[in-house]
């Protein structure tokens, strides 16, 4: 039931003091020529995570939480992937505080299985930000109908890791294995192994343009992105209208269907992690091989139905008729994070593709879109998301990709050249690849995964 938003202005909200100021500099303007300092960048993470933090009970529900949000003025909601990027970041500053991440995230999943990509904790608060982010699809008031990529295997294995906690991993296992048995039993409706998606914000690329062919974006101008893209999105939500609380209906309707693979690569790489978390909360070890089987089945459909061996990149499949998306993006990378990728097929994706200077290896990368591509915008001149600029998940989850394939020396470079740019820009949403001026939202949340490439490259992480 609908709360008044004058009640839920009383939500309780308190901040982590770390005891890290935070600091306007003139060096953090484009074309500062100060030598990189990572103190400055860690304490600005550190800063960015104290002053994300949202805590309080919800009004809508009578629940706690507690979490870290991607933006306070711009997206002050919880996100599926990024919660759990988040995550990562807190293991640097404070494990416990990671492990409240996931917990809180939890909270949104649902007895089916189903864990939503937007939980609304502050909806009431929030209804002019609420308004930046719609159209969205709402299965409930206060939670959304759609995914994103299961990244959260992945965190809570590095929780693991990091604190030897055997007993969260028990606590929160749970709805994590059946989030992953209803991404197969609901999005894999040919069997193939692969998810599919049924609208493009769930992979968390809302606007990437190798999704424009199948939602009939043909913008005459980068200006018209835009608006072509929303009103694309109010078709698309009014086609599943009648079907709301049917979702295993969704994927047969083919509306849009799309296999995406960033989405599958974080997918195969989520079922490993669950295999090893089945085995540390002691379970039947049979569960723990049905997820290492379900994840070389999800590895093996990567190789076979997405790679092309005439350009050595992997495409995404559009609709039901798998037609391959050739619109070069960092997607075609990513089954690079898979550490048993054929390694003929990770080299040539790095030796041809990622060191292309004419692609993806611009001074700041890695680009969402090759700069090959007519779609590329790395000034972010259609004003929506994924169309040029640089993520710092991205080259977080390809750092990790590198150096399974033993390319390290590429890995250190990105990782030189991320810290460079964060610390002449702050902490941003994303960054033009080219200048490395930073663009989007200020104080983004899963920028500071900055945090676990610098302990990586110092060898503690």
């Amino acid at each position: 039931m609908p709360v008044a938003a004058a009640a839920l202005r009383n939500v309780r909200r308190e901040y982590l003091d770390i005891g890290v100021p935070p600091f306007e500099r003139p060096e953090y303007r484009s074309g500062s020529t100060m030598p990189v300092d990572q103190t400055r960048v860690i304490a600005e993470a550190r800063r960015v995570l104290s002053g994300n933090r949202q805590r309080g009970i919800s009004q809508w529900g009578g629940r706690r939480y507690d979490f870290i949000c991607p933006s306070p003025t711009t997206y002050p909601f919880q996100w599926f992937w990024d919660s759990a990027f988040h995550a990562i970041a807190l293991l640097h500053v404070d494990p416990e505080l990671a492990k409240q991440e996931i917990r809180c995230l939890m909270q949104g999943a649902q007895p089916d299985g189903f864990i939503p990509h937007m939980i609304l904790w502050e909806k009431g608060t929030h209804e002019e930000a609420l308004r930046e982010v719609q159209p969205i699809w709402l299965a409930d008031p206060f939670f959304t109908a759609t995914i994103q990529p299961p990244v959260v295997a992945r965190a809570v294995l590095r929780i693991h890791e990091a604190t030897g906690d055997a007993g969260f991993v028990r606590e929160v296992l749970p709805p994590i294995r059946r989030f992953f048995r209803w991404l197969k039993a609901v999005r894999d409706p040919d069997d193939d192994g692969l998810v599919a998606l049924i609208q493009p914000d769930e992979s968390g690329l809302d606007a990437s343009p190798k999704y424009d062919a199948l939602m009939g974006i043909t913008p005459e101008s980068t200006e018209e992105t835009l608006p072509e893209l929303q009103r694309s999105m109010q078709r698309l939500y009014d086609a599943y209208a009648p079907y709301r609380g049917e979702p295993a209906r969704l994927p047969a309707l083919d509306v849009f269907t799309w296999e995406d693979v960033m989405v599958n690569a974080i997918y195969a790489d989520g079922l490993r992690c669950l295999a090893k978390l089945t085995a540390i909360a002691g379970d039947l070890p049979g569960e723990a091989d049905e997820f290492s089987a379900r994840a070389e089945r999800v590895r093996r459909a990567l190789e076979t139905k997405c790679w092309d061996e005439d350009t050595g990149v992997f495409w995404d499949l559009a609709g039901r008729a798998e037609k391959p998306a050739r619109s070069l993006t960092f997607s075609c990378l990513f089954p690079l994070i898979l550490e048993d990728l054929d390694p003929r097929k990770a080299k040539r994706l790095v030796d041809e593709h990622l060191l292309n200077e004419k692609e993806f290896w611009l001074p700041y990368p890695i680009p969402s879109v090759a700069a090959s591509e007519r779609a590329f915008d790395p000034g972010w001149r259609a004003k929506t998301t994924w169309r040029g600029p640089s993520w710092v998940n991205v080259n977080w989850y390809l750092y990790w990709g590198l150096r399974a394939h033993g390319r390290g020396d590429v890995a250190s470079r990105i990782v030189e050249r991320t810290i460079e740019m964060i610390d002449r820009n702050g902490i941003r949403e994303f960054y033009d690849p080219r200048t490395g001026d930073g663009e989007g939202a200020r104080d983004f949340g899963w920028t500071t995964l900055v945090l676990d490439l610098i302990a990586a490259e110092r060898g503690s992480a």
